[in-house]
């Protein structure tokens, strides 16, 4: 199998070999490694999630992202004296930019998988799981969306600690949250036996429900939302699916194998992963646990840490905190006589007056406006607009790159402006474009500007012509921020009229 390792290495389940590093502890002391599942696309929190930047890289609670607060989750913790081992995040191809920086920015040295497709949740914890087993170790693998909130996060490890003594000796562990309300939003789990400490055998896996009878669900007691959250032993989990899912199997662990290290990626093999099933973990091995002889036990642990999918509008809103009213807000938000209501202002003021169970989200591009209680049709309104082409569904007006972003700021018929920020040492690919021409004007910093066959540096109020059909390159050599106006004309101002001749970030 290729070698993907980043990072310190994972743990063997025989710590007899054990090696000491300049840490000051054994590798084969890393028992536990956790799984962040970053693929998502969202798109239920609209207008601040899109497809192109989706809920879990924005900062719907705090000042750090959903993906930040995950990973930050783990450190420095161990598990009965353990260390947590090196994290492994799988993420789309067209995420793993944001991807790689959100965890620069936190100081996580991270194994980032980069899926050729979506497959759905599965097929990204095989790949990740055969990734933790390739040097022959045999760790914990702890699996976590990258879009969820906990509230607290001595709590959730408690949970992790007594789930990973299940999976040590072999179970595959859920977390299931003790309802607090009929929600037919979640999954849920029929608790089995009490095993001990609270842990329950898993009896069957229901997902959503009908509101009737998630009502009934929540009366017995003997139900528990889904987290989305499991802890078991790499090699169960691979063992597991393959006699269950074979052809999900063998296509990932052949994915694995051809995969290579691109930079700080690792790619696993193209054609092998787009012919594995697409299906969720709960499908394709937690509802058929225990049913058949030599069948992997299923286990539940209880997750009490204010544990929230975030999975719509309304469930930020129950995140937050309240005011007398009910009433709950981001950024500029000014409520009169309005109460249960949610506000969140990412620039313009917005004032609510004498709603009650409104949601109002105001982004540069967008508002959305909603009855608290229909939020869930979040959904169904965004694929209205992917339907009917609207940029909006897939991009924010800010759009994000590897060098930095850009915000476009106006357009018209044949003309579109931009603002445009390239990082330090940032450098835009050498490109061409077939139908349209731009001028550049710099605001801030020093560009360094490849024109056919000039070089020549730009300073603060000078500009440039670049030519329709004419190679060119943008770059910023300075020590700080680049920032530049764009104007663009022309009779296509489609981002795909972009013609790539080298690229530092591998996208000729």
């Amino acid at each position: 199998m290729a070698n993907t390792s980043t990072g310190e290495a994972v743990t063997h389940a025989d710590d007899s070999n054990a090696v000491s590093t300049e840490q000051g502890f054994s590798v084969r002391s890393v028992r536990l490694v956790p799984v962040v599942l970053a693929g998502g696309a969202g798109s239920r929190l609209w207008p601040m999630s899109r497809e192109q930047y989706p809920k879990q890289f924005i900062d719907v609670l705090g000042s750090e992202s959903l993906l930040q607060a995950t990973v930050q989750r783990m450190k420095g913790f161990n598990v009965h004296g353990r260390l947590v081992g090196t994290p492994i995040v799988v993420c789309g191809d067209e995420h793993r930019f944001v991807t790689s920086e959100q965890l620069r920015e936190q100081g996580v040295d991270a194994r980032i998988v980069v899926e050729p497709a979506r497959r759905d949740t599965a097929p990204a914890l095989t790949l990740a799981a055969a990734i933790a087993c390739a040097d022959g170790d045999d760790p914990i693998v702890l699996v976590m969306p990258a879009d969820h909130a906990i509230v607290d996060v001595a709590a959730f490890q408690a949970a992790i600690a007594l789930a990973a003594q299940h999976a040590e000796r072999g179970a595959i562990v859920a977390l299931g949250v003790p309802p607090t309300r009929a929600d037919t939003g979640f999954g849920y789990i029929k608790l089995g036996d009490e095993i001990s400490d609270e842990a329950h055998r898993i009896e069957r896996f229901v997902e959503k429900p009908a509101a009737e009878i998630a009502a009934q669900y929540v009366a017995s007691g003997q139900y528990w939302w889904n987290s989305g959250i499991f802890v078991l032993r790499a090699s169960v989990w691979l063992a597991t699916l393959k006699r269950l899912q074979p052809a999900m199997y063998d296509a990932c662990l052949q994915a694995q194998a051809q995969g290579h290290n691109d930079a700080s990626y690792f790619r696993p093999g193209t054609e092998a992963f787009k012919s594995s099933p697409a299906d969720s973990i709960d499908y394709a091995v937690m509802e058929h646990l225990g049913s058949q002889h030599g069948i992997a036990e299923g286990v539940v642990v209880p997750l009490s840490a204010g544990w929230s999918d975030l999975g719509s509008w309304d469930a930020v809103w129950d995140a937050l905190e309240k005011d007398d009213d009910g009433n709950a807000s981001r950024g500029r938000v000014v409520f009169e006589g309005a109460t249960s209501s949610f506000g969140h202002s990412e620039k313009r003021l917005i004032a609510c007056v004498g709603v009650t169970n409104v949601v109002v989200v105001e982004t540069d591009d967008a508002v959305l406006v909603a009855d608290r209680s229909r939020v869930q049709e979040v959904k169904s309104l965004v694929s209205r607009m992917r339907a009917l082409q609207a940029p909006e569904a897939e991009v924010h007006r800010k759009v994000r790159r590897p060098w930095g972003y850009y915000d476009s700021v106006d357009h018209g018929e044949r003309f579109q402006v931009k603002r445009i920020v390239v990082n330090p040492g940032g450098r835009l690919s050498l490109q061409l474009h077939h139908h349209r021409a731009e001028h550049w004007i710099v605001v801030s910093g020093t560009a360094l500007v490849t024109r056919g066959n000039e070089e020549f540096l730009l300073s603060e109020n000078q500009s440039t012509f670049i030519p329709l059909g004419v190679m060119h390159r943008l770059e910023n050599p300075g020590r700080f921020p680049l920032e530049l106006i764009e104007v663009q004309s022309g009779s296509y101002l489609g981002e795909d009229d972009i013609v790539r001749f080298d690229d530092t970030y591998g996208r000729a």
